[in-house]
């Protein structure tokens, strides 16, 4: 019998094979404790903060705060445009939510009628999901307090106060600031182009953007950076308590500070009344403008709520357009105000302006009858008469003798046909028009690209071509008083307390003093010279402050046919342009005032010089020095002077003596010197 026999290397084998699994076991299971402890100390250690955070934003939420808007000041640091408290009541889009029944919950409580609860339908069924919608702003604290005491029983409606753009001043300064509207799609699909843009203030329900003037100019300054306010949520998104501690403070927008003046701004909307046009103000010094008007203008704060389809068309329809920017964007014929500026051209193109020209009240040149606006014409003028009385045929020849480029380079060289930097974009640059012009224009017409000697005669009174606007006869009046320095008017003062560069930081003019002292001369006359076209408009009653100025008429229809240029019985859109430019004190010059009166009738002493005079006063009793000169005492008379046969000049007469009246004498008859006349 055979005994069993056991083969040990069998059992090692079988070990050998346990022990190697055990110790791959055993490692896996090692490197996995290895990695949950180096995960959990990574998690623990290294982005404890990450997580923490995390689970904070479970908890809290930030809420965009939109910072205050920057002021906009005058250069006396009045309010132009500024903040003011704004009570709004918003409606929080969920899902699934019944906005119909929503909103009829919220009409028992603030008035909303049908128009805009069908435009909230259709903005809160187009709103993302948790975007507040703002059903009305402005509410009364009434109305406000109705809506927080009955919060816990109104889901997704939320009551808050933000801050609205007002503008105290309305319409004065409305084509100058512009105003602030809601942020359309446009700007939010323009916006996502421009890295500088913050969209979620963008989407912010109480965000306004700047449209037109400094407030579109400057919105990114005035803007400044949105801020949040820390709340506790629930697990909806629902605000459970506020965290103040929390809060992230915004940075409100800078401040600009323009040049205007407050009060001299008001005046001049004052002075323009009902008329349509605009008046602009220029230190002479250093270019800043005191004034700005356009008129009519319009409540800019009107805008900032959003207007009516009915009340932006009865805007935009009426025919003295109060949308339109006369100062710069409305261009007209200068009329004779661009006569100082012909008679510089004409001086630098070497005519002696003592040579005499006879004005018999029209003359015939190139097939037509040229007339002047005295009927019996002026008789014999020099230019510094001529300027004086607005002498049409004077200026008709003259401008004959120089030719159209001669008066275009004198245009030019006086701020005529330029768009300056003040800052704000709007202007338009008209035309002035010379030789190489009229080849531009008539590309298409090559007949018309000549110059033609009959165009020469209107472009010497200010018509034909020429187009001007109000701020480039303000510019130009400027330059002409100061004498030396071909300015650039100024509007930006300062911009967050940087100070913007001066206006009379410019080359000097293309002009020699002699020429512009000759025709200063010339206006002064027309200012304070008895048979001068403004003499008696033009009387400031500032003691021996004296005003220089030039008048001016600007066709806008022919008068071939016309019994008679008085346009008092005519359309109002048929009447005369009136325009008025000026600077004072005559002896000491400061300040320059441009007056344009659309459609405003024959003559610019009618219209425009008193409306200058009152402007004019304003600025000049708001000069600490001017008004000092004013208020100094006037001189004593001088002693009364004893004749060679004892008479005393000035003396009171004798008593009167009874007698037989003396004989007739030949009494020559004297006329009655003019008062001003209308051109």
């Amino acid at each position: 019998m055979s005994e069993p026999s056991i083969f040990f290397f069998e059992v090692n084998e079988r070990q050998g094979v346990f022990h190697r699994r055990a110790f791959l076991l055993g490692g896996l299971a090692g490197a996995g404790l290895l990695t949950l402890t180096g995960r959990l100390a990574q998690l623990q250690l290294v982005e404890a903060q990450r997580y923490q955070k995390l689970s904070a934003g479970n908890q809290f939420n930030y809420r965009l705060v939109p910072p205050p808007r920057g002021l906009i000041l005058d250069r006396n640091g009045v309010a132009l445009a500024s903040n003011r408290p704004n009570f709004r009541l918003m409606v929080i889009k969920e899902k699934g939510m019944d906005v119909e029944a929503t909103l009829d919950d919220l009409a028992t409580l603030v008035p909303i009628d049908g128009s805009r609860r069908a435009r909230l339908l259709k903005e809160i069924n187009n709103a993302p999901r948790k975007a507040p919608v703002v059903v009305m702003e402005d509410m009364t604290w009434e109305e406000f307090s109705r809506i927080n005491i009955r919060a816990p029983e109104l889901p997704n409606i939320s009551a808050d106060m933000g801050e609205v753009r007002v503008y105290p001043f309305g319409g004065a300064f409305a084509h100058v600031i512009g105003y602030v509207a809601k942020v359309s799609d446009r700007d939010v699909e323009a916006a996502k182009k421009d890295p500088t843009q913050d969209q979620e203030l963008l989407h912010n329900p109480g965000f306004r953007i700047g449209r037109q003037g400094v407030e579109k100019a400057f919105d990114l300054d005035l803007r400044g950076r949105a801020g949040a306010i820390k709340a506790e949520v629930d697990a909806q998104g629902r605000v459970v308590s506020l965290d103040p501690a929390g809060d992230i403070p915004a940075t409100p927008g800078k401040e600009v500070r323009l040049t205007l003046d407050a009060d001299i701004q008001n005046r001049a909307l004052e002075v323009m009344g009902e008329e349509s046009g605009a008046i602009v103000v220029m230190d002479i010094r250093n270019g800043d403008l005191l004034a700005m008007v356009s008129a009519p203008s319009f409540d800019a704060n009107r805008f900032v709520k959003g207007l009516s389809g009915a009340e932006y068309r009865a805007l935009s329809e009426y025919e003295r357009k109060p949308l339109l920017d006369k100062a710069m964007t409305g261009t007209y014929p200068p009329g004779s105000t661009f006569k100082p500026t012909v008679g510089l051209a004409a001086l630098a193109a070497g005519i002696d302006p003592n040579i005499r020209i006879n004005c018999p009240g029209s003359w015939y040149y190139g097939g037509r009858t040229w007339r002047c606006w005295q009927k019996g014409g002026h008789g014999a003028q020099n230019m510094h008469d001529a300027i004086k009385n607005s002498c049409d045929i004077y200026f008709y020849q003259t401008a004959l003798k120089i030719g159209p480029d001669a008066i275009a380079t004198a245009a030019r060289g006086m701020g005529f046909g330029e768009i300056f930097d003040i800052g704000i974009p709007g202007q338009k640059k008209g035309i002035v028009p010379d030789r190489e012009w009229k080849k531009r224009a008539f590309k298409r017409n090559p007949a018309n690209q000549i110059w033609f000697p009959g165009e020469t005669p209107s472009y010497g009174i200010g018509q034909g071509a020429l187009s001007v606007n109000a701020l480039q006869l303000a510019v130009m009046t400027a330059r002409l008083a100061n004498g030396r320095k071909a300015l650039n008017p100024r509007l930006i003062k300062s911009v967050g307390g940087v100070e913007q560069p001066s206006g009379a930081d410019v080359p000097d003019l293309p002009f020699s003093k002699e020429h512009l002292d000759y025709v200063r001369g010339g206006m002064a006359a027309v200012a304070n010279d008895v048979r001068g076209t403004a003499y008696r408009q033009s009387q400031l009653g500032l003691g021996d402050v004296q005003m220089a100025g030039k008048t001016g008429t600007a066709q806008v229809r022919s008068y071939d046919k016309a019994k008679s240029r008085n346009s008092a019985s005519v359309q109002w859109k048929l009447k005369d342009h009136n325009l008025f430019v000026a600077f004072a004190p005559f002896d000491d010059p400061r300040y320059a005032v441009a007056v344009l009166v659309e459609h405003g009738g024959l003559g610019g002493a009618t219209a425009g010089a008193p409306r200058a005079r009152e402007v004019m006063r304003v600025a000049l009793l708001k000069d600490p020095e001017i008004r000092a000169r004013i208020e100094r005492p006037m001189p004593l008379p001088e002693a009364p002077v004893e004749t060679a046969d004892g008479v005393v000049e000035g003396a009171a007469p004798d008593e009167p003596e009874e007698g037989a009246p003396p004989p007739p004498e030949a009494t020559p008859t004297t006329g009655q010197p003019p008062q001003g006349g209308h051109i």
